[in-house]
């Protein structure tokens, strides 16, 4: 080659540039065409991206010494789907020279955290079709450049199903990491020292609640106390503490228990205070570590005593009016709370369950009733004589002293008092039942009983989508055996401008005091009716012979008369709700029904058969199938969706069919396992349920949905999980004809046949994600606004122990390991954080 004698030559090597066309370079098209590459997807080759190598990218600058090397990666699993992380790394010719990405076309995308000069992630966009992104890496020492092409795939499930187990730790798939954040007894003020867990703590008014259940995050600015919705590191997790296992609660378990026993004061406020709800503040660190903050002004316990305020169309009733509150506007507490929900106004929804029992009632307070308020009584359980759950009514206070913190427990009419109850606390039962609204931004604000939801067995109360100018819903599930769902639609119509109001609570008096409440008729041609629960329609009258009612807020407090009445069919025992936010679409799971048998089944409730507990490998073949150790009626539960006629809140009529029917895999596959579960994903007994939230890709397109168990009939295999699954639509399977057969404890063999709808639920759309430690539930989640961090409750592991200092789990102390020591420490609900350790969405 001839020398490069310089400009005073006039030789010029070719250097000179005589081309003025706007044809391609040849370093142009070599960039296009080799330097664009797609990343790999799971399931069309089992190569890796690393193995395959980095692929040599490179454009000519007018120096022609420059190039790049880029390589994309698209996290562990080697594809790149929505919401999965995507690395993206260029290198330059020389090594040294730094460089610059920016993106090209396709959805636009943010660059995440902790990027070098050369290196960039992001998190792949929604999309609901294959999509293309183009991204350029371009050197800043020259114009030497080279582009890469990343496809992003629809969202799909991203990890290898947990198998069941028996062990004493949260155990979940592998490429992600647990965080315990919030146990039973942790303090929440600066002031209340460190959790011993051996029985002597006091002060629970200040510390973690016990039996964490449902659970809503709510983001809080980066500063000050404001809510801001957006935001994923910093916020405030209300959460209920449902019941409490006893035995923990004290050095050697409790005394006074026995008939004509005294409760001790100490151990009653102990345990009464360990119910209610919990707020607090956490945050995630630049490492992604969460904890929460013992200090924060904002976190708040609100008990069984916490003063309320009573709302809505039963507020001043007779039957709410007490010694605490002769015009029957306000009340103390709130107890047994399950499952919750939430406002677009940044408040907290909780569901008072399983109250009844809490209640002394003696066997001379039904002579003194009306015969009407004893069948009120007698319809939620409150019927008839009894101690009360945990004896708080048989605290014997101190002579001359009325301490009505353990009187308000015993509703018996006392010899004396006025009949219309202002002096003692005989209608105390009627202020439970019901939906409860908390502000948690406002630790001094009171909550609201909103009576315009009715009183029952609340399992939560779940809205539907919020569209403007139209009446928003909130669905809610009535958790015993055969009792109903009902959804309660607002009288006001949405606002956007509301979800910023100042005054969260009377927002709520706008949208949760004036409605209408339904219950839910399911019909055989997979049809159904929302029958109105309104005062003067129908048999809901004065006149009605079963039951007079008197105005709404006699229907509302007897919610489940009424509905009874109206015709309603009777569930599998009611318990969370869900809607998808990309269809509005509502599922509720229910749990199970052990008092279902053929005779009685229904086309939404129409499995009746025996679940046996047998060795490893023995099948239910038999005939008729053996009968001991078995649980008859539903043992599993089962979900059911439905669809709005016109996909609107305010529809009247619905379309349904059953999403999942619960069984273990080995189960007669055309009479119980009709889902055709496998060992990636039978479950029985569902529960807690719930969809991504729809500010990330978890939530969009085709949202995911966490289904989580409570269960006593799988538990010979399995504790208790969480499920993680892409449902389709109502309406996407097929019926099915199918035989039931329980066995009754005498020998008598029970058969009928029922017509099953069955929705299409391909294996791999339905997946295992979590098992929890010894003899827990898995209840209630919740994730922060980008789905990189989800909250998950763990009740009551280790809650068979006969002797508190013998406890049969150890966790969360020994979370990682699932080693168990018989003699401790004691194990304690809690609030669990699951993160990606790639940073990506959860799940996906």
């Amino acid at each position: 080659m001839a020398d490069h004698l310089g400009p005073s030559s006039m030789y010029d090597d070719g250097d000179n540039d005589v081309n003025a066309t706007a044809n391609p370079h040849l370093g142009d098209i070599v960039a296009r065409r080799y330097s664009r590459r797609q990343t790999l997807f799971g399931g069309m080759s089992a190569i890796s991206a690393a193995a395959i190598g980095p692929m040599l990218l490179a454009g000519c600058g007018d120096d022609g010494d420059d190039g790049a090397n880029l390589s994309v990666t698209a996290g562990q699993n080697a594809a790149t789907a929505s919401g999965r992380t995507v690395m993206l790394t260029g290198t330059t010719s020389d090594g040294v020279a730094t460089g610059v990405w920016t993106q090209l076309d396709g959805p636009p995308v943010s660059f995440g955290p902790g990027a070098t000069a050369n290196a960039v992630t992001f998190t792949a966009p929604s999309v609901a079709a294959a999509t293309s992104m183009t991204f350029r890496f371009a050197a800043l020492s020259s114009s030497v450049f080279a582009d890469t092409t990343v496809t992003v795939q629809p969202a799909q499930l991203g990890f290898t199903a947990v198998a069941k187990n028996l062990n004493d730790t949260v155990t979940v798939p592998e490429g992600y990491t647990v965080t315990v954040l919030y146990r039973l007894g942790d303090p929440i003020n600066a002031a209340t020292p460190a959790y011993a867990n051996n029985g002597t703590d006091t002060d629970f008014a200040a510390r973690a609640g016990d039996h964490h259940d449902g659970m809503s995050f709510f983001g809080l600015a980066a500063t000050g106390n404001a809510p801001d919705p957006s935001n994923s590191s910093r916020g405030l997790l209300a959460l209920n503490h449902e019941n409490i296992t006893q035995r923990y609660l004290h050095p050697n378990g409790p005394t006074g228990t026995r008939a004509g026993e005294v409760r001790p004061e100490a151990e009653a406020i102990k345990e009464i205070e360990a119910h209610g709800l919990s707020i607090i503040e956490v945050s995630r660190a630049a490492n992604g570590t969460w904890s929460y903050n013992q200090a924060s002004a904002l976190n708040r316990r609100i008990t069984p005593l916490t003063p309320t305020q009573i709302s809505g169309p039963v507020r001043g009733n007779a039957l709410v009016r007490t010694a605490f509150s002769p015009d029957g506007t306000a009340g103390r507490g709130t107890i047994n709370n399950c499952a919750n929900g939430y406002t677009p106004w940044n408040t907290y929804l909780t569901a008072e369950e399983n109250w009844a029992g809490y209640f002394r009632r003696d066997a001379s307070d039904t002579a003194l009733r009306s015969s009407k308020v004893n069948a009120l009584l007698a319809r939620y359980g409150g019927g008839g004589e009894r101690p009360g759950s945990y004896r708080w009514a048989f605290v014997q206070p101190a002579a001359g002293v009325s301490d009505t913190r353990f009187a308000k427990w015993n509703i018996t009419s006392q010899p004396g008092a006025a009949a219309d109850g202002t002096q003692d606390f005989r209608n105390e039962v009627f202020q439970y039942g019901w939906i409860v609204e908390a502000d948690p931004f406002s630790p001094t604000s009171t909550p609201r009983k909103r009576t315009a939801l009715g009183r029952m067995n609340h399992e939560g109360a779940w809205p539907g989508r919020f569209v403007a100018g139209v009446r928003p819903a909130w669905y809610m599930g009535d958790d015993a055996q055969n009792e109903y769902i009902y959804k309660f639609v607002s009288a006001a119509t949405w606002s956007a401008a509301d979800a910023t109001a100042a005054d969260r609570l009377a927002t709520g008096d706008k949208y949760l005091d004036s409605g209408t409440l339904y219950v839910a008729r399911f019909d055989a041609d997979g049809t159904g009716v929302w029958l109105p629960l309104v005062f003067g329609q129908g048999p809901l009258t004065a006149a009605n012979a079963t039951y007079a009612f008197d105005n709404q807020a006699d229907v509302l407090l007897a919610t489940r008369i009424a509905a009874d009445l109206l015709g309603a069919t009777r569930m599998d025992r009611p318990e969370w709700t869900a809607v998808n936010p990309a269809t509005g679409e509502m599922y509720c799971t229910l749990t199970n029904n052990s008092s279902r048998r053929p005779a009685n089944v229904n086309a939404a409730n129409p499995r009746a058969y025996l679940d046996v507990k047998l060795p490893q490998g023995d099948t239910v073949n038999a005939d008729p199938p053996t009968a001991s150790q078995a649980t008859r009626g539903n043992a599993n539960g089962h979900i059911v969706r439905l669809r709005e006629q016109g996909d609107t809140t305010e529809a009247t009529r619905f379309t349904w069919d059953v999403y999942a029917y619960g069984a273990g895999a080995d189960l007669d596959r055309r009479n119980v396992n009709l889902s055709g579960l496998d060992a990636t994903n039978d479950f029985s007994s569902p529960d807690g349920l719930w969809f991504s939230r729809p500010t990330n890709a978890g939530g969009l397109v085709n949202p995911l949905l966490w289904v989580q168990t409570d269960d006593g009939a799988y538990t010979d295999v399995t504790n208790c999980m969480m499920l993680l699954g892409q449902p389709g639509r109502v309406g996407d399977g097929t019926t099915a004809d199918i035989t039931n057969r329980v066995v009754e404890t005498n020998g008598t063999v029970l058969t009928g046949t029922a017509t099953a709808r069955v929705g299409a639920l391909p294996g791999q759309a339905l997946r295992r994600f979590l098992v929890g430690p010894k003899e827990c539930e898995i209840t209630g989640i919740d994730s922060t606004p980008d789905g990189r961090s989800i909250f998950v409750n763990i009740q009551h592991p280790g809650e068979d122990a006969a002797d508190p200092n013998r406890p049969t789990s150890n966790w969360p102390a020994n979370q990682g390991t699932g080693t168990l020591n018989p003699t401790g420490p004691r194990p304690r609900s809690a609030t669990i954080v699951i993160t990606k350790n790639d940073g990506g969405v959860v799940g996906l």
